[in-house]
Parts: C-alpha cells; sequence; structure tokens
C-alpha cells in the first residue's frame, strides 16, 4: 500500500525521509545488520538537524538519557522492557526503535489475554501438516522466530497481558538465543543483529505479573509522564499535527489554546491539585493520560473541520474531555462536577470553556 494512501503509514515509511538522510550522514559505526548506529538512532527519536540541513523532527519528547539507555540496550544481548502507566509512549517509542534499528516495524507480537504460544515461537500451515508430515515448509514462523532469523529487531506489545506461561516462552529466546524446534530435531539461531523490545504497564487492569527469571532478561526502561505542562503541549500538538494531517484537519496551531487547556484540565486531576498548587482535587479513575489527550483533541479537530469553522474552541473539546474523565458512571461524574464548580467556574478566561463542559455533563 502507498504511504500516500495508508490511513497510518509504518514508522519507516512515513519518515523514510529522515532516515534516508540520517544514514547518509552516519559515519559512525554500527552494531551488526543495524541501518544506523546507536548515535543516528538517538537522534532519530530525540530530533536535530544534520550538517545537510534536514531536520529530524523529535519522536519522543522527554529526558534524552532515556533514550540513550534504550538504543545502548539494544546494542547489548539484553532484551529492551519500555514500562510506564498507560499513554506514555511505549508502543511510539517501541516502534521508532526498530524502524531505525532494522528498518522494519512489522515484526509484532500483540499481547492480549489470549494471545497463543504459537505468536511467540512458531505454528503449523495444518494441510501442508496433515498432506506432508512435519517440514520446514509446513512451519509457519512467529514474528520473533522470523526477527531471529533474519537478525532484526522483534516487538512484544502489552507483555503483561499476555499468560505467564506463554511469556515464559521468551526465556529460552532470550537467554540462549535459539528457539528449539523439537517436532523437526532442530532449533532456529538468533543471528547477529537480533533483539526483543517489549512493553509492559502494571497499572492496568487484566496484568500478568513478569516471573523473575523473565524479568532479568531484560533491561527495563521506565517512560515517564511529561514533566512539564509545556513539555505535554509540545507532545500532543506534534503528535496531533501528524494525526491531523493525514486526515485533512485543521493547524494544530490554530487550537493552541484549547490544547493548553486540555492538558492543564488532564494533568490537575491526573496529579490531584491545580497547576498552582493552591486547590486539592480528586482524581477519577481514568489515567488521563497524554494519548488520552491526544485522542481529545483530535476529536475536537474533526468537529471544528466538519462542523464549526475551522478552528478548535471549548465546546469541540468538551465532550471528549467528559468521556475520558467520567470512566465510572457514579464517582467520576461526582468528581468532575466538583472540579468545573471550584476550579474551572473560578479561573479567568476559562468561562466558555466552563459553559461548554457544563451543556455536555449530565
Amino acid at each position: 500500500m502507498s504511504v500516500d494512501t495508508a490511513l497510518r503509514p509504518h514508522a519507516e515509511d512515513a519518515f523514510a525521509h529522515e532516515l534516508k538522510a540520517l544514514a547518509a550522514a552516519d559515519d559512525r559505526p554500527r552494531p551488526a545488520r543495524w541501518n544506523l548506529s546507536p548515535w543516528a538512532v538517538s537522534m532519530y527519536l530525540l530530533g536535530g538537524t544534520l550538517p545537510d540541513g534536514t531536520v529530524v523532527t523529535p519522536k519522543y519528547v522527554g529526558p534524552r538519557r532515556i533514550v540513550e539507555v534504550a538504543v545502548s540496550t539494544l546494542a547489548t544481548d539484553r532484551a529492551l522492557l519500555l514500562l510506564g502507566v498507560p499513554g506514555t509512549a511505549k508502543t511510539w517509542v517501541s516502534e521508532h526503535l526498530a524502524a531505525a534499528v532494522s528498518g522494519d516495524s512489522t515484526l509484532l507480537v500483540q499481547g492480549t489475554a489470549g494471545t497463543p504460544e504459537e505468536a511467540v515461537r512458531y505454528g503449523w500451515n495444518y494441510a501442508r501438516l496433515l498432506t506432508d508430515g512435519p517440514s520446514r515448509e509446513a512451519l509457519v514462523p512467529s514474528p520473533v522466530m522470523r526477527a531471529m532469523a533474519e537478525g532484526r529487531v522483534a516487538r512484544v506489545e502489552e507483555l503483561t497481558r499476555i499468560p505467564a506461561d506463554i511469556q515464559d516462552s521468551l526465556i529460552t529466546i532470550l537467554s540462549e538465543k535459539l528457539l528449539p524446534i523439537p517436532e523437526l530435531g532442530t532449533e532456529t539461531q538468533a543471528v547477529r543483529g537480533f533483539n526483543v523490545i517489549a512493553t509492559a504497564n502494571d497499572r492496568d487492569r487484566g496484568v500478568n505479573e513478569l516471573s523473575s527469571a523473565l524479568r532479568r532478561r531484560f533491561n527495563t526502561v521506565v517512560l515517564p509522564l511529561p514533566a512539564t505542562v509545556e513539555e505535554e503541549v509540545d507532545i500532543v500538538s506534534r503528535r496531533v499535527g501528524q494525526l491531523g494531517g493525514s486526515l485533512e484537519l485543521p493547524a494544530v496551531a490554530e487550537g493552541a489554546d484549547e490544547i493548553r487547556r486540555v492538558v492543564t484540565v488532564f494533568r490537575e486531576l491526573r496529579g490531584g491539585v491545580t497547576t498552582d498548587g493552591r486547590v486539592k482535587v480528586k482524581s477519577p479513575s481514568g489515567t488521563l493520560s497524554t494519548a488520552e489527550a491526544i485522542s481529545v483533541v483530535t476529536g475536537g479537530l474533526a468537529l471544528a473541520a466538519h462542523f464549526g469553522d475551522g478552528v478548535l474552541r471549548a465546546g469541540d473539546v468538551a465532550a471528549g474531555i467528559l468521556g475520558a474523565v467520567v470512566r465510572d458512571p457514579a464517582a467520576d461524574r461526582v468528581i468532575w462536577q466538583e472540579y468545573l464548580e471550584t476550579v474551572v467556574r473560578e479561573r479567568e478566561g476559562w468561562k466558555d470553556f466552563y459553559r461548554a463542559c457544563r451543556e455536555v455533563t449530565p
């Protein structure tokens, strides 16, 4: 599928020009089968300007050291575990790391409560299995097995959602760098360049704790929530701008004020105190993550584009904020109404926001 027609192109396609420019300018040592050096991979994630004038856009806004530790981990024989609460860009960082290192972010295992062992190890083409018996031709490799054979990076999303016995299928792969195939009396050995990036959070429901044996095979990097309002506004603006471009939505700059208000509301409810530290507020049951703020603003831009004048206003984001905050209809609605009356109503310059939120709050 063409990059121009794909609703969400893979990272290696969407940012192909940046990766190509980085590869051309990169004269530093590269680990085996890496498309870029660790230094260039870090620049790809953190952003910068190359000598030829190419601007590399930031993919991650946060502490530089976190990215450097993550990249250097992949250059060793240790797997990488990106840990954080929902919405801290774990999947986003994982995808871009794989794209920069291997040029392929699609070797993906999506973790769920129903993820089978075949998704991590291998399966079978049962038509060929019944006809010819066990053979290499009948074997269906998993994304992890393909990454081992090709020396690429495999991704395992939501590792803690995978049942514990399936999780432990990774232990031999990560420690011995091989995958036994007893049905054929053989094995697949990982070639240089192979590694695994897993993501996980331990604050969501349906979590299966990692065994100590498996956790030891990973170097864990914790991705924090954005440290400041400005940092989170920057993240939301950049990501919404990218999404809006593919959806032909209005420019983000025209809704900068509303983005800041959405981020402020989320941070105050998430932290339990107003930005000036004067008023304590109750926190709702949801995470109110940066990812949810991006969703609220993107939905608001769609309303502004199709049912408004193209400028993001309070009325365009009010319903989205309500849906993000009120997850428990009983308890969260009380918390939201109290926040509106004690904080939003009294805040200078927020009268339009208060009215819009009251209109959509039952």
